[in-house]
């Protein structure tokens, strides 16, 4: 009876603790507040998003320095990097890594001509994370991957700090920054215009607006015979872009 009351006991208080790490280490989802963290980066130390409030922020996470497919990852972020000032965007690169191999690496990419271009100079800071506690509040460690190597997110935040948009990749595939840029702006596009935007939209296409509740509510919009305004169906309204 013993050994069953104590495998009882073991399996209740493994299970608890299992349930407290799911808890702990979850993605935060669209729409909740950015979670909070203070790190030391390769330009000092950064309190997220705090330090960003009042604008667009992107948190680019990466597994580990001086590991290939990051190493191309950072070099085209910091070749367009330009573009996501003008866009009025943060960027903010974390790893488990320590403080110094950041700076090495920072170094070291720094001279590299990736694909013949000319060498850039990285503008963005690299933040450290070596307890992984940014990565747990941002759900990037996944029970079923390895201990770092998932840590490969990509949170879009807005200037009121809440979570736009979320990607994750697995170790082997290069994440595509002009991707990242086309959902950035088509996200500014939408929370300025008030619009949607299609699929494989590009900056510059014509948008979405919302569909009119009924068959007599897509009449009485079509009655006003708005000239940037036309339909595929009652319920598929397109808005010519200016």
């Amino acid at each position: 009876m013993k050994t069953i009351i104590l495998l009882s006991f073991t399996l209740f208080l493994s299970f608890t603790i299992n349930a407290q790490d799911n808890e702990t280490i979850r993605i935060p989802l669209i729409g909740e507040t950015a979670p909070e963290f203070t790190g030391q980066s390769t330009q000092g130390p950064i309190h997220f998003p705090d330090d960003y409030y009042g604008h667009w922020k992107i948190l680019f996470s990466h597994p580990a320095d001086f590991t290939p497919v990051c190493s191309t990852e950072i070099l085209e972020l910091a070749e367009i990097q330009d573009d996501f000032s003008k866009l009025d965007t943060k960027l903010v690169v974390m790893s488990t890594d320590g403080l110094n191999s950041h700076i090495e690496w920072v170094r070291s990419l720094q001279g590299i001509r990736l694909y013949d271009r000319e060498s850039v100079t990285i503008k963005f800071p690299l933040v450290s994370d070596p307890d992984l506690e940014i990565s747990k509040k941002y759900g990037m460690l996944h029970p079923n991957y390895s201990t770092t190597r998932d840590v490969r997110g990509v949170f879009i935040i807005d200037p009121e700090d809440k979570i736009c948009a979320t990607f994750f990749y697995p170790a082997t595939t290069g994440r595509n920054m002009e991707e990242i840029k086309r959902v950035l702006i088509a996200l500014q596009t939408s929370a300025k215009r008030n619009v949607l935007t299609p699929a494989n939209w590009q900056p510059g296409d014509d948008v979405l607006i919302n569909s009119p509740e009924s068959i007599e509510e897509a009449e009485k919009l079509a009655a006003k015979e708005d000239p940037d305004l036309y339909s595929l169906e009652w319920y598929l309204w397109f808005k010519k872009s200016k």
